[in-house]
C-alpha cells in the first residue's frame, strides 16, 4: 500500500463496492451469489448434489475436524439461506459430531437458520444510533413495498426482512446487511431502489455499487493512524533483536489491551510464552460487537497488513505456529479482502514456513519460524467477543463463556496455550516493536500510555474514527467531533457508562473512563429512555442463556423498561428494576451479564426524570394480561369465539 493511499483513507475516502476496500469490488461476490437461481427455479431447492458440492468444497478447504463445524454451517447458510436437514446428516458422518451438537449451534447463532430465509436476506441494524437516524421507518417502508412482515420470509422464497444487532456502520447509518454485505446511508430513495432490485430478482453482483460504499471516516489520526504504512519494520526488529528484546520493549511501552479490560499486554504474552505446551496459538479478536464500535472495521479494511504483522510478532515471541483471525459475522463483506492479504503475505514469505529465513535476507542466517493464520467467521453472537466464548466458537461450539481458571493463556483453543488480543492491540504492538517503548509512552498518562482509537457516532457534526491521547477529556472529544447541546454521552457501548454533562471533564483513561472505543453522543432532542430500552432489548437477545441472572434478569429488565415507557409503571417497578440490575451485576457468570444493566443503573441515578415523568400514580400497577397471554394457545387451536377468552370480573 502506498503512503498516498493511506493518507487518502485517513481523510475519509470511500472504499468501493462489495469487496469493501478493494478495486473492482462488485466483481468479488462469490459465484454462489452471482449465479444464484431465482426462487421460482427448481434448482433453488437444495438437492443432494448441490449439498454435496457445497460441503465438498468446504471440507476440502477446512478439513473434517469437529472444531470446523461452525464454518461448514456458515457455508451451508450462505449457499442455501438456511441449513438443510439433509446437510446435517452429512456433517454428522463427516465430522464425527452428534446431530444435537450441530442443531445446538444452529439454534445459538443468530445468522444460522433451520428454515429458508430467501434469496435476499436483508437485516437492518437495530442499534440506537441507527434508530436515531430513522431506521425503523425505513424498515417499515421496505416491508410494505415487498409485502412482508419483519422476520417472516415471503412465501415465494424471494426475501426476508429483519433486524440484527449493530452492524458496525454507526458513522454512516442507517445501515443494513443483504446476504452479509453492508448497505450504508439508507434513505427512502435507496429503499425504493432496493425493493425494485429484489422484485426483479437482480443478482447481488449487479446491484448499484454506490449502495455498498463503506467509508473509513478517519476524522482525526494520531500516534497510530498517522502512520499505518505496512513496512514490516516491527517484524524485522523481532528477527534482528530476538523475542526477549521485543517483549522487553512491549513491557517498557506499558501497552494495555485495547479491548476494554486493559490487561498489560507484555504480561499476557509472557504468561502464554511460559505456559507448558509446545503447540501455542495466537488469536485476533475481531468480533467487534459492542454497539457503537467500528474502529476495528477500519483497521481491517485498509490496514490489515499491520494487524497481521502484529499477530506474527506475537507468534514469534510466544512460539506459536497457528493463528486465527476471528471475524464477526457482520463483517463478512471483508472476507475476500482479508483472504487476499493473507495470500499475498504468504507469497512474500511473511506467513507460512521459515518466516525470516527467505533467500538473500540478512536475517536468514539467524533462521526463521513457522506461523500461519486462518480466518474464522462468526455467525451473529455478541457473547463471542468474550475471549473464552470466542475460543468455544473457534472449536465449533456454542459461544458459552468458560469458567476461569484456567485462563486461555494456559488452556485455550483445544486446551493449548492461547493468546487473544484485539485488532487495535496488535496494530499498536507492531508499531511499538518498530519504534520502541519510549515512543509509545510519549503520549497518554502514566497508568494509560499511548493513544486510544474511538468510534464516534450519534448527534455530532463529524461522526467517524478519532485517535486521541489517553487523558483526553470527554469535553475535548465532543468539541472535536462537533457535539453540541449534548444531553448524555455513552462511553464504551451499551455495557459502558452513561455520562451527565457535569461529568464531561472526566478523562478517557484506565484510571478514570476505560473504554473499548465506542463513544455515542445524544443531544437534548433524544428520549434517553428509548436508549435504555434499545440496550435492554439488545442484552435480552444476546444473552447466551447459560446463567439464570443474565438469562432471566435481562428479560425482566426489558419488560419493566417497556412497562415504564408505556406509562403503565409505578414506583415499585423502579425499585424492582434496580434490584434486578444489581443481582445481574453481582451474580452473573460472565462480563455480559455483569455489565448488561449498567445503563439502567446509570440512568436511574443520573436521569431519574426519564422514568418518573412516565409513572402512574399507584405504587404498583400490574402489567400481565392473562387473556392476552393465551393468544398463542387460541391461535394454535384456531379459536376465535368469545368462549375462548377469559371473562375476568373486577
Amino acid at each position: 500500500m502506498s503512503s498516498d493511499s493511506g493518507l487518502a483513507v485517513q481523510h475519509g475516502t470511500d472504499q468501493g463496492g462489495l469487496g469493501q476496500g478493494t478495486e473492482g469490488a462488485a466483481a468479488q461476490v462469490g459465484d454462489q451469489v452471482r449465479n444464484a437461481p431465482k426462487p421460482q427455479d427448481p434448482a433453488w431447492a437444495p438437492g443432494a448434489v448441490r449439498i454435496e458440492r457445497v460441503l465438498g468444497a468446504s471440507l476440502a478447504v477446512l478439513g473434517a475436524g469437529p472444531e470446523t463445524v461452525l464454518q461448514h454451517l456458515i457455508a451451508l447458510q450462505h449457499a442455501f439461506s438456511y441449513v438443510p436437514e439433509e446437510a446435517v446428516a452429512r456433517l454428522v458422518a463427516a465430522l464425527g459430531v452428534t446431530r444435537a451438537q450441530i442443531l445446538a449451534a444452529v439454534d445459538f447463532y443468530a445468522f444460522l437458520h433451520q428454515t429458508p430465509r430467501g434469496r435476499f436476506d436483508i437485516r437492518f441494524s437495530d442499534n440506537i444510533t441507527d434508530r436515531m437516524l430513522g431506521s425503523e421507518a425505513l424498515l417499515a417502508q421496505l416491508c410494505a413495498a415487498l409485502g412482508v412482515r419483519p422476520g417472516e420470509p415471503r412465501e415465494d422464497g424471494a426475501v426476508c426482512v429483519d433486524c440484527t444487532s449493530c452492524t458496525g456502520m454507526c458513522d454512516q447509518g442507517p445501515a443494513a446487511l443483504v446476504n452479509g454485505y453492508a448497505l450504508t446511508r439508507l434513505d427512502a430513495e435507496r429503499i425504493r431502489r432496493i425493493a425494485a432490485l429484489v422484485e426483479t430478482g437482480t443478482p447481488l453482483a449487479h446491484w448499484p455499487r454506490e449502495l455498498f460504499v463503506v467509508s473509513n471516516n478517519v476524522e482525526q489520526p494520531g500516534l497510530l493512524l498517522s502512520d499505518l504504512e505496512p513496512r514490516e519494520a516491527g517484524l524485522h526488529a523481532l528477527l534482528r533483536r530476538g523475542a526477549d528484546a521485543v517483549l522487553a520493549t512491549l513491557a517498557e511501552s506499558g501497552l494495555r489491551g485495547r479491548g476494554g479490560a486493559g490487561f498489560t499486554t507484555a504480561d499476557k504474552w509472557r504468561f502464554c510464552r511460559d505456559a507448558p505446551g509446545r503447540e501455542k496459538v495466537v488469536v485476533c479478536n475481531a468480533d467487534e460487537g459492542e454497539p457503537g464500535t467500528f474502529k476495528d472495521r477500519v483497521l481491517l479494511a485498509s490496514y490489515a497488513d499491520l494487524v497481521l504483522e502484529g499477530m506474527t510478532i506475537a507468534a514469534g515471541v510466544i512460539g506459536a505456529s497457528q493463528g486465527f483471525l476471528y471475524l464477526r459475522g457482520e463483517y463478512r463483506h471483508l472476507l475476500e479482502h482479508l483472504d487476499a492479504v493473507l495470500t499475498r503475505r504468504r507469497a512474500w514469505g511473511l506467513l507460512g514456513g521459515g518466516i525470516g529465513a527467505w533467500p538473500g535476507s540478512a536475517l536468514g542466517a539467524r533462521g526463521g519460524f513457522d506461523f500461519d493464520i486462518r480466518i474464522h467467521l462468526g455467525a451473529g453472537a455478541y457473547i463471542c467477543g468474550e475471549e473464552s466464548a470466542l475460543i468455544e466458537s473457534l472449536e465449533g461450539k456454542r459461544g458459552i463463556p468458560r469458567k476461569r481458571p484456567p485462563f486461555p493463556v494456559t488452556a485455550g483453543y483445544l486446551d493449548r496455550p492461547t493468546l487473544v488480543n484485539n485488532v487495535e492491540t496488535f496494530v499498536a504492538a507492531a508499531r511499538i516493536a518498530e519504534h520502541g517503548g519510549g515512543w509509545f509512552r510519549g503520549q497518554g498518562t502514566e497508568r494509560s500510555p499511548g493513544s486510544k482509537i474511538l468510534s464516534i457516532s450519534g448527534d455530532c457534526t463529524w461522526p467517524g474514527v478519532y485517535e486521541v491521547p489517553f487523558g483526553t477529556s470527554v469535553a475535548e472529544v465532543l468539541e472535536r467531533c462537533g457535539g453540541a447541546d449534548t444531553q448524555a454521552v455513552q462511553v464504551s457501548g451499551a455495557a459502558g457508562v452513561t455520562l451527565l454533562p457535569t461529568e464531561f471533564e472526566r478523562k478517557l483513561a484506565f484510571e478514570d473512563l476505560p473504554t473499548a472505543g465506542s463513544f455515542m453522543v445524544l443531544d437534548r432532542r433524544r428520549d434517553l429512555l428509548e436508549m435504555v430500552r434499545s440496550f435492554a432489548a439488545f442484552f435480552a437477545h444476546e444473552s447466551c442463556g447459560f446463567c439464570t441472572p443474565c438469562r432471566v434478569g435481562g428479560r425482566l429488565v426489558l419488560d419493566l423498561v417497556e412497562k415504564v415507557a408505556a406509562g403503565a409503571g409505578g414506583t415499585h417497578d423502579l425499585d424492582e428494576l434496580r434490584d434486578i440490575a444489581l443481582v445481574m451485576r453481582r451474580a452473573s457468570h460472565c462480563g455480559l451479564g455483569q455489565t448488561a444493566a449498567n445503563h439502567v443503573l446509570d440512568t436511574l441515578d443520573k436521569f431519574p426524570r426519564i422514568y418518573r415523568e412516565r409513572l402512574r400514580g399507584a405504587d404498583y400497577a400490574p402489567s400481565f394480561d392473562l387473556d392476552a397471554a393465551l393468544a398463542e394457545a387460541r391461535a394454535l387451536r384456531k379459536r376465535k369465539d368469545a368462549a375462548a377468552h377469559l371473562a375476568l370480573e373486577g
